[in-house]
């Protein structure tokens, strides 16, 4: 085990080094390549974080709010027509808007139903098989400078709802 650990831990120096090789055999300016493509990079960052700062104030606001325990409880009679499990409806709400965020409320239901029982599976086919929609389209939408993301957020919603349906039951089916 501890030849993998060795492996991957070098693959990311060795990628780095064979591409610093390559544009030096190809008589390139490699340093300078390279703080063309940080500078590039600064600029991408520049643009895209108002729409991230302003995701993020939402999230928090929404959490602080009470609004999360609140949406919870209307979910929870849809969840039940559609056999999702209603301890899922946290997990479901924050996973369009925040990675970090969705994977602390997976966490925690991992700890209070155990990472083998069907509710922790489910927890991490849904963290596996959805998206955190809001923050790809700002980055990416952001990145673009594209303003009017006009039926990107519903597709990526009902694709979303797809990945939490068809989580559950999966997950029903192969462990229940």
């Amino acid at each position: 085990m501890e030849v993998m650990g060795a492996l991957s831990a070098g693959v990311v120096p060795a990628l780095i080094a064979a591409v610093v090789l390559l544009g030096l055999l190809e008589r390139r300016d490699v340093f300078a390549a390279f703080t063309r493509g940080a500078g590039e990079g600064l600029k991408v960052a520049a643009r895209i974080m108002p729409s991230l700062v302003g995701m993020l104030t939402a999230i928090y606001m929404l959490r602080a709010s009470g609004l999360l325990d609140a949406l919870t409880s209307l979910l929870t009679p849809a969840l039940r027509v559609l056999r999702i499990p209603e301890e899922m409806a946290p997990l479901m709400l924050i996973r369009p808007l925040s990675g970090s965020g969705a994977l602390a409320v997976g966490s925690a239901i991992i700890e209070t139903w155990g990472p083998d029982s069907l509710l922790g599976y489910t927890a991490a086919v849904m963290l596996g098989s959805t998206e955190t929609t809001f923050y790809t389209v700002s980055v990416y939408f952001g990145a673009l400078g594209i303003r009017r993301t006009r039926y990107a957020i519903p597709a990526a919603l009902c694709a979303d709802m797809t990945g939490f349906a068809a989580a559950a039951f999966f997950t029903r089916l192969f462990f229940a």
